[in-house]
């Protein structure tokens, strides 16, 4: 039989038939046909099941984006601290090797007072020498012995007024010194809680990271972390040896509150390879803002420091070429990136 024969006729509707579709109905195919990609695109995704409804790969990158300029600022805030908490630790030990002498100083003090109190008790020595001096009884003698007593008065209050002035000045050394001690121990609490956040923020975004990409690798962004020679533009001087360091740091993963030798973030980058030219780095982006030296955008050279968002939770390294090398985020390495990547702040230049 023919095929051509058993064909119906035209399965074309008049218009009148395809006026006369409810909206349920076409609403009913349009939900039947979405739901048909969502489970293909869940498929697609590695979800568990077909069922559910999951974002697309940019949505996701998207949330992931969102969720960690979230967390760097509290990273680089974890940074600020840390560092902080380092230097009041310095102070501490400080204060302590300048406390020592005093406790040893008190010590003698207190020793001497005890020992004038025993003579005293026994009789012996300046006391015995006193009852003698008043046993005298002319007037010429008894001039000179109330100028010894006078003397020895005043020698005795002067050992124990020493005495005295040494305990009031431990205990004002030792006060601010109690008070740190009370900070640092508070501090180290709030720091400790902290970080179980960020670590576990970190983990979930690993977690959506490695559902979202499998197999394709542990850094989310396509392309090689090295597109062009780093460092592209030379520049000689203290600026080649920190720049050539920062370009031997590509590859190397993203770990937070991180300054090498192995790992970075940020902050933690720069630090790192300013050191090597002898120029000490606080490990915190919006400190190190700080403690730069502004420069135009025209004047950009390699080894300058390139800040991004208003609060300064960002930084990375010029390298010329428009590039710079920075430490992204968890679950990706030091890489090159183009230097408007993000929204800029501003370009600072270490002081050497």
């Amino acid at each position: 039989m023919d095929h051509q024969s058993m064909r119906p006729p035209s399965s074309r509707p008049a218009r009148a038939d395809r006026i006369s579709v409810s909206p349920r109905n076409r609403w009913s195919r349009f939900i039947t046909v979405s739901a048909a990609l969502v489970a293909a695109s869940a498929v697609a995704l590695g979800a568990p099941g077909a069922a559910q409804a999951e974002p697309s790969i940019p949505e996701i990158e998207r949330r992931l984006d969102k969720d960690w300029h979230k967390l760097e600022p509290l990273i680089e805030e974890h940074n600020a601290v840390r560092q902080e908490l380092a230097t009041k630790r310095r102070q501490a030990d400080a204060l302590a090797r300048r406390l020592e002498p005093l406790e040893k100083r008190l010590a003698e003090s207190t020793g001497l007072v005890g020992a004038l109190a025993a003579e005293a008790y026994k009789g012996h020595n300046r006391t015995a020498a006193l009852n003698a001096i008043l046993t005298r009884s002319s007037p010429e003698d008894l001039v000179g012995q109330l100028e010894i007593l006078d003397s020895l008065a005043l020698q005795q209050h002067n050992e124990v007024a020493e005495v005295l002035d040494r305990r009031d000045e431990l205990a004002a050394k030792k006060a601010p010194l109690d008070a740190l001690i009370t900070d640092l121990t508070a501090t180290e609490r709030r720091l400790a809680a902290e970080r179980k956040e960020i670590d576990g923020e970190i983990d979930r975004l690993e977690k959506q990271r490695r559902s979202l990409y499998g197999a394709r690798g542990h850094t989310r962004n396509d392309g090689g972390l090295r597109p062009e020679p780093c460092p592209v533009a030379y520049s000689g001087g203290v600026a080649a040896k920190v720049v050539t360091f920062a370009c031997a740091q590509i590859g190397k993963p993203y770990v937070w509150a991180s300054a090498g030798p192995g790992s970075y973030d940020c902050s933690g980058l720069m630090l790192a390879a300013w050191r090597k030219a002898g120029v000490s780095l606080p490990h915190n982006a919006r400190q190190q803002r700080g403690t730069t030296r502004s420069v135009e955008r025209a004047d950009l050279r390699p080894g300058d420091l390139v800040f991004y968002y208003g609060d300064l939770h960002h930084v990375a390294m010029y390298v010329g070429g428009g590039w710079v090398v920075h430490a992204p985020q968890a679950g990706d390495s030091v890489r090159m990136a183009r230097y408007d990547m993000m929204p800029i702040h501003s370009f600072g230049r270490p002081r050497t």
